[in-house]
């Protein structure tokens, strides 16, 4: 069996990722950031040209870049965000080779999940926020996507993981806005300065479903954050019916 932990911001995915862990010691933890053969958030993705290229203006942590890459296929899978480095703008560098954002166009997008689903085999993982958040996020924001659109696209990304024993475990948020609030003090600095918040503020501000829609601001965050629960619980009820579990946010049982 293999878990995908999902659910909003804040209601509780990385506990349930650890509780689980230490439930079943012998399944790996995937978490946002580590290579994963399902999920490519906070990764690069690049052709080997462009890997190269990577490597040869990067040369002073040549070796930390190859230590946490990966080759797939004709690719190469950079997980940047594990590099600790003060070089000025290399974080910044390869987030522009992320799969997410609008980087890519729709049919790209689409093409890299559903082969990358389709050729994964594994047992024992307990995948955290990989089969929703991600990927929901950007049709939402970035490819305004209707959820008709995301709906049939989850349509495909079922019959890419036929045959494959899996188990979806959707927290459910009934506050929003209260586990917003919750994330917004834990995610702050040592001095009480928020951290996350400004920045998933901008992401959302800065979004093409926000420009278009002409909303900004926390409140309309929420709101997205809300529509965003109802459509993955849509998605769960008519695609994944007997492959998902639904507990509630911070209160549920192992």
């Amino acid at each position: 069996m293999n878990y995908f932990v999902e659910g909003l911001q804040g209601s509780g995915k990385s506990t349930l990722v650890r509780n689980l862990s230490e439930k079943y010691p012998d399944y790996k933890a995937v978490c946002e950031g580590d290579y994963s053969p399902v999920e490519l958030a906070w990764c690069a993705y690049v052709n080997k040209e462009t890997y190269n290229a990577i490597l040869e203006k990067y040369n002073d942590i040549r070796d930390e870049i190859e230590e946490k890459s990966f080759a797939e296929d004709d690719h190469m899978i950079i997980c940047y965000t594990k590099i600790i480095t003060d070089i000025p703008g290399f974080h910044k560098d390869l987030e522009k080779y992320e799969i997410y954002n609008g980087n890519l166009s729709p049919e790209t997008f689409k093409e890299i999940i559903l082969r990358r689903l389709r050729n994964w085999n594994g047992d024992k993982n307990i995948f955290e926020c990989s089969i929703f958040q991600n990927i929901v996020e950007d049709m939402i924001l970035f490819q305004n996507c209707s959820d008709e659109q995301i709906v049939d696209f989850y349509r495909e990304v079922r019959k890419a993981l036929t045959g494959k024993k899996y188990q979806i475990m959707y927290l459910q948020a009934d506050d929003v806005a209260s586990n917003i609030d919750v994330i917004r003090k834990e995610r702050s600095d040592d001095k009480g300065n928020e951290m996350w918040f400004p920045m998933m503020m901008q992401y959302f501000d800065n979004s093409p479903y926000a420009k278009e829609k002409g909303v900004s601001g926390s409140a309309s965050l929420i709101e997205h954050f809300r529509h965003r629960q109802e459509l993955e619980l849509r998605i769960c009820k008519e695609i994944f019916a007997g492959k998902y579990t639904l507990l509630k946010s911070k209160n549920y049982s192992l």
